[in-house]
């Protein structure tokens, strides 16, 4: 009789959560888009404690945490297949031995968030069981084990669901964990069903606008044209949210890069999904970008608009909380195009200068208003714009970084001797790595120039430091992309398309221009 009455009381709780109505979500979380990591894209089910552990401490050491990424987030596949005696979802002790309460008190030790999954129907994605009619114990068992941090996906749920059904039962797990009383930020994912940017942000701070991201350009591209037209519903505590970051999962330099550009523009969650332990140097150059994560998290709360679309090519436009705007130029083609806009386009006032800054390269730039590069095929160029300002990087003296390596161009030694090699270094703040534009086109350092070895311009060519006189082959310019280019061909790492060739004293050549990492720099400020 005991049991029969506790099933009793589980059926009308189950019942008086789905059929209230609808409140808005007020829990003060996410007030910018959650950034972290997921299990989910690289490990899917194959996930343990070891797992969770190493990647955590990776975050910290790596310098993650520190750029913003706090959540520690497990997907499907945590848990037992079935409930324990008394309804309790249990966590699977052959993948987490210590149990979730203890992961998590590791998590949180280390200044990081703990995040989980589950699912809205009455089984997960993978079939182990579900939320439904269970909300209250769930949500109290989450809070138990110090989670900060639900996945709520939508599998277990009836194919004739209605949008009154999706607002009923994302409604039903929101009410859950605001009655836990612990602040738990509350991600929706039910893949863009329904329209969820119409009536999500009452229930959740993000909601999947969107079916599952994979690791190619084609879904991202395809993802990004599904969100980037919902930037209306976006705001602080509540983000349209295109799927987890697929940056370092397989997909070439530019197009990680896109993506993660791309993301940020339209304010959205920057969930790391790749294994980071094994992850490389230029992926770690692109997820630490601190500029680009700023216009992510810009507290003002707006979403990207696209400003100018044709022919593969897009503009997008940012406003940001110190009246600068985040101005994104997109080339979706397979070959490189100029992408062009304005200033007053991008919504700027008028005025008689802009300051451009590219948030990639680092580069300075003024402009009168227009707002024009070269963008590599699957690539974009993105500039932080102000109105009433100028500025520019010729003539300023600063270390120039490889996004292959971290490592600073070198010139080896400190004479100012012409002839030396030159190389990259782990970046030291030296002289013989303070590089200088200068408006004749140069690259200068400790009073000598970079110089394409014999007077030619060839691939293969070695670069040297030598005597400054002006000829073709001291020529340099920094593009948009990031690229350092001479006579067509660009300033390169040799062999540093593989870690090998990116270690201490590896020298710089010209080579054909291929837009991989190791031909990719930035001004270090």
């Amino acid at each position: 009789m005991r049991r029969v009455l506790a099933v009793l009381a589980t059926v009308v709780a189950a019942v008086s959560i789905t059929g209230s109505p609808a409140q808005a979500l007020e829990n003060g979380l996410a007030r910018t888009p959650p950034m972290g990591w997921n299990t989910w894209n690289t490990f899917e089910c194959t996930i343990d404690e070891t797992l969770v552990k190493q990647t955590t401490d990776l975050m910290v050491s790596s310098g993650m945490r520190d750029r913003g990424y706090t959540y520690v987030n497990l997907d499907d596949c945590w848990m037992t297949r079935s409930r324990d005696a008394d309804g309790n979802l249990v966590a699977d002790p052959a993948k987490f031995p210590g149990g979730l309460k203890a992961l998590g008190d590791y998590v949180h030790a280390r200044g990081m968030k703990f995040g989980i999954y589950e699912s809205a129907g009455t089984e997960t994605c993978q079939h182990y069981p579900g939320s439904l009619g269970h909300e209250r114990a769930d949500a109290n068992r989450f809070a138990s084990w110090g989670v900060d941090y639900l996945k709520y996906d939508n599998c277990g749920s009836s194919g004739s669901d209605t949008q009154q059904d999706y607002i009923r039962r994302y409604s039903a797990m929101r009410d859950a964990l605001k009655a836990t009383g612990r602040p738990i930020a509350y991600s929706i994912c039910e893949w863009g069903n329904f329209a969820p940017s119409t009536w999500a942000p009452d229930v959740g701070n993000l909601w999947r606008t969107t079916g599952d991201i994979t690791n190619n350009w084609g879904s991202i591209d395809s993802i990004y044209h599904q969100n980037a037209g919902l930037a209306s519903a976006a705001k602080p505590g509540a983000w349209n949210d295109p799927d987890m970051l697929e940056v370092g999962d397989g997909m070439d330099f530019q197009e990680d890069r896109a993506h993660f550009t791309l993301w940020a523009a339209m304010a959205a969650p920057l969930i790391a999904g790749a294994d980071l332990r094994s992850a490389s140097v230029a992926t770690f150059s692109t997820y630490l970008n601190g500029d680009v994560i700023a216009v992510d998290q810009d507290p003002l709360g707006k979403q990207a608009k696209r400003i100018a679309t044709g022919g593969g090519l897009d503009v997008l436009a940012k406003p940001l909380e110190d009246g600068d705007v985040a101005v994104v130029l997109l080339n979706e083609n397979s070959s490189t195009k100029t992408v062009s806009t304005t200033a007053t386009a991008a919504g700027l006032p008028a005025a008689p200068s802009y300051r451009l800054t590219n948030l990639w390269s680092k580069e300075l730039t003024t402009s009168t208003g227009t707002i024009s590069a070269s963008v590599p095929s699957h690539s974009t160029v993105i500039y932080r714009v102000q109105a009433d300002a100028s500025g520019t990087s010729i003539g300023t003296s600063q270390p120039v970084q490889g996004a292959s390596s971290a490592r600073c161009i070198d010139i080896n030694g400190t004479a100012p001797t012409p002839g030396p090699q030159v190389d990259i270094w782990d970046c030291d703040g030296g002289g013989n790595q303070a590089w200088t534009f200068t408006s004749a086109g140069e690259l200068k350092a400790n009073g000598l120039c970079l110089d394409a070895s014999g007077g030619t311009s060839a691939a293969g060519t070695k670069l040297v430091a030598w005597t400054c006189h002006g000829g073709g082959n001291q020529k340099f310019r920094l593009e948009a992309d990031g690229s350092i280019t001479q006579a067509g061909l660009c300033v390169d790492v040799t062999g540093g398309d593989k870690p090998a060739g990116n270690v201490n004293g590896t020298r710089l050549e010209l080579w054909n221009c291929n837009d991989d990492a190791n031909q990719n720099w930035a001004l270090k400020r």
